[in-house]
C-alpha cells in the first residue's frame, strides 16, 4: 500500500449518497448522539462556575472529566458483551436511562464529591449509547455505511461544538442548568428511539467480556490505541484545563470552544479526507500531531489573545486526528470490528481521564505554563508512535478484514 493507508473494505465504500434521505430511525438515533456528545464539552464553560459554586478548587471540578471518562474507558469492555445479548436498540435506551437519570442528579449535587459521582454514572451511561449507536446508525440507514458514517461523523462534530454553547447559555443563569438541560434532551432522544428504532438482528456470535483485551494483541491495533493514548492526553488537557487558564465568563468561554468545536466538525467531516486521500493518513495523522503539539504549547506560553486563538486552532488538528484515528480503529485489526474498537477505546479513554486529573497537579508542583508542555510531549509521542510502528499500522489489515465485512459490518466508535 503504497499510500501508507490502512486497508479499507467494500463495506465501507458501498453505496454512496443519500446523506440526507434517512429513515426516521436513523435521524432519532443522530440526534440523540448529538446530545451524548454535546454532555462531553457541556460543563467546559461552567467549570469555574461550578467551582466557586460548590467552593471547589480547580482540580477538584476537573475530576468531573475524570470520573466520566475512567467509567467510560472500563464501559467499553462491557458495551459490546451488553448489546450483544439483549440487542442495540436496548442498549441504546439503558444508555440514555442512564443518562436521563445521573444528569439530572448532577443538577441537584451539593457537593463536588456528589457531582463526580453521578458524573461517573453519566459516563457509564454515555459509554452504553454511543459505542452502540454508530453500529445503529450503519444498520438502518439508506445509502451505504459510507453516508451513515458520514452522518455519525457530523452527530459527532456538532454535538461538540454545540455543547459549550448550551453550556455557556443555561449556565449564565445557574451551573445546574446545563445538567438538567441535558436530561431533559436526552429525554426527549428516549422518546424519539422508542417511537422510531426497531430492533436490529443481534451479531452471530455474543462477544465476551475479555476479548477486547485480547484483540490488542494485535500489533496494529495496539499501535493505534498507544499513539491514541498520547493524543487524547493532549486533547484533554485543552478541553479540561484550558477553561480555566482562559479564566472567562461561561458566554465567553462558551464562545470560544463554540468556535473551537464548529473547527473540529468542519476538518473531520470535511477537509480530513481532502488530505488523508491527498497525503495518505499516516502522513497526515503525524504531521496533525506534530501541529497540535506546537498550537498547545504557545497556547501555555501566550498571552491571554494568544491563549484563545490557539484553543480555537487547536479544534483543526483535533477533528484531523480524531477521522485518522477512527480509521485506523476500523480497518488495520484482524479482529471483529466492534471488538477491536472496543480495545482501542478501552486504552485511549484512560488518557481523557488522566489529564483533568493531572494538568492541574502539575500546575500546583510547578506553574501554570508545565500542563502545556506535558500535553505537546504527549502529542509528539503520539506522532513517534506513528513513525516508529507505521509498518504494523498498514499491514495485515488487507488480508484478513474481508472476512469479517460482512460478519460485523461496522465498529464500534465512540466519538
Amino acid at each position: 500500500m503504497s499510500t501508507g493507508d490502512p486497508a479499507r473494505p467494500d463495506a465501507f465504500d458501498a453505496g454512496g449518497g443519500g446523506l440526507l434521505r434517512q429513515p426516521k430511525a436513523v435521524w432519532a438515533t443522530a440526534g440523540a448522539s448529538v446530545v451524548a456528545f454535546m454532555g462531553i464539552g457541556l460543563v467546559d464553560p461552567i467549570l469555574p462556575s461550578i467551582a466557586r459554586g460548590l467552593d471547589a478548587t480547580a482540580g477538584q471540578v476537573s475530576l468531573l472529566f475524570t470520573s466520566y471518562f475512567l467509567i467510560t474507558a472500563v464501559a467499553m469492555l462491557v458495551t459490546g458483551f451488553v448489546s450483544s445479548r439483549i440487542g442495540g436498540r436496548k442498549t441504546l435506551l439503558l444508555g440514555l436511562a442512564l443518562v436521563v437519570v445521573f444528569a439530572g442528579l448532577s443538577g441537584t449535587s451539593g457537593s463536588v464529591g456528589e457531582l463526580v459521582g453521578f458524573r461517573a454514572g453519566w459516563g457509564l451511561g454515555n459509554a452504553l449509547f454511543v459505542s452502540t449507536a454508530l453500529a445503529v446508525i450503519v444498520g438502518a440507514a439508506a445509502g451505504g455505511s459510507a453516508a451513515a458514517i458520514l452522518l455519525y461523523e457530523s452527530a459527532l462534530g456538532l454535538g461538540m461544538a454545540c455543547g459549550p454553547l448550551l453550556g455557556a447559555l443555561l449556565g449564565d443563569a445557574s451551573w445546574r442548568y446545563p445538567f438538567f438541560g441535558t436530561a431533559f434532551l436526552m429525554a426527549v432522544g428516549f422518546l424519539c428511539i422508542t417511537a422510531f428504532l426497531k430492533e436490529q438482528p443481534r451479531p452471530a456470535r455474543k462477544t465476551g467480556l475479555l476479548d477486547p483485551v485480547k484483540a490488542l494483541g494485535h500489533g496494529g491495533l495496539a499501535s493505534a490505541a498507544v499513539s491514541a493514548f498520547f493524543y487524547n492526553y493532549t486533547f484533554f488537557t485543552v478541553l479540561a484545563f484550558t477553561p480555566f487558564v482562559l479564566d472567562m465568563s461561561p458566554y465567553r468561554s462558551g464562545a470560544v470552544f463554540f468556535c473551537w468545536g464548529v473547527l473540529l466538525a468542519v476538518f473531520s467531516v470535511i477537509v480530513a479526507p481532502r488530505l488523508q486521500a491527498r497525503f495518505g493518513s499516516l502522513k497526515v495523522l503525524g504531521g496533525s500531531l506534530v501541529l497540535l503539539a506546537a498550537d498547545v504549547l504557545v497556547l501555555g506560553y501566550g498571552d491571554h489573545t494568544t491563549a484563545v486563538v490557539c484553543t480555537v486552532l487547536s479544534g483543526a488538528a483535533i477533528g484531523v486526528n480524531n477521522t485518522v484515528y477512527t480509521e485506523l480503529a476500523l480497518g488495520v485489526s484482524d479482529a471483529p470490528r466492534p471488538v477491536a474498537s472496543a480495545g482501542y477505546n478501552f486504552v485511549r479513554w484512560f488518557a481523557a481521564a488522566a489529564a483533568p486529573f493531572f494538568a492541574p497537579k502539575i500546575e500546583e508542583w510547578t506553574d501554570v505554563h508545565v500542563p502545556f508542555v506535558v500535553a505537546a510531549v504527549t502529542a509528539v509521542l503520539g506522532a513517534l508512535v506513528v513513525l516508529v510502528r507505521r509498518t504494523a499500522l498498514t499491514t495485515e489489515a488487507e488480508e484478513h478484514r474481508p472476512q469479517h465485512a460482512q460478519e460485523d459490518g461496522v465498529a464500534v466508535f465512540a466519538g
